[in-house]
């Protein structure tokens, strides 16, 4: 009797289907992984300004990835030194980000406060920077991790530069403690929008959604289903034995 019988695939045929297999359900799982990353960080910014405001204390027990407290705090900028993100894009716009040190009245480390956005000018010109506000103020702020420390060029070049403020495109906490001589809270504040502020304020992050990573996610998905689907193909029963 007559039968097909299936093509008996090489050795490395089926290694590296597997190895092209796993792979592309690694990537899926990764941009799944991205995706709900994303969906929680886009939530703990449209939640947080509605909660009430907490102490910093408080919020310094309640932060987590999730989850930015809004803190209401006292006490004094340092008038003498700011840090300045520089070449940043919020809106479709080239600028500068300001980043100001803020001393809590109840003492303990200091923080950096981030301004907002500040646009360069109509021939690409830095804007000024204008100084902190003088005496005893109180913040309505967001307390949030640090951005990411993005390109490094090599060295500290916060501490290279001797004049006030300093220019650079990354943050790092520690480097920056080492530049002021003073260790910095872990968490920095998102100061909430004012009127008449000349900074933008909008802190929700320019990053892919989670669902341009959830699309991604399904095209490696069906990259392994078409993989595997091609190897059952190519050695599907084509020939016949008794």
């Amino acid at each position: 009797m007559a039968a097909r019988r299936w093509r008996r695939p090489r050795a490395a045929a089926i290694v590296l289907a597997l190895a092209a297999i796993a792979l592309f359900v690694a990537l899926g799982r990764w941009q799944l992984r991205r995706g709900h990353e994303k969906a929680e960080l886009f939530a703990a910014f449209d939640h947080a300004e509605q909660q009430p405001a907490v102490s910093l204390e408080q919020a310094r027990r309640e932060a987590s990835p999730a989850h930015y407290p809004r803190v209401r705090i006292h006490g004094r900028y340092d008038p003498l030194h700011a840090y300045v993100l520089d070449d940043q894009v919020r809106g479709g716009r080239t600028g500068v980000i300001v980043f100001d040190v803020f001393e809590p009245a109840a003492g303990g480390r200091p923080l950096l406060a981030n301004q907002g956005f500040l646009a360069f000018g109509a021939r690409g010109e830095r804007p000024p920077i204008p100084p902190p506000p003088d005496g005893a103020r109180t913040l309505d702020a967001l307390y949030a991790p640090p951005p990411g420390a993005g390109l490094r060029l090599g060295g500290d070049v916060w501490a290279r530069q001797p004049a006030w403020p300093k220019f650079g495109i990354s943050i790092d906490l520690d480097e920056l403690g080492r530049d002021l001589g003073r260790r910095l809270d872990p968490h920095v504040l998102l100061l909430l929008p004012e009127p008449g502020s000349a900074f933008a304020r909008e802190w929700r992050p320019e990053v892919f959604p989670p669902e341009r990573h959830y699309a991604y996610a399904f095209t490696w998905f069906t990259s392994a289903a078409a993989t595997a689907a091609l190897f059952a193909f190519l050695h599907r029963p084509g020939g016949r034995s008794t």
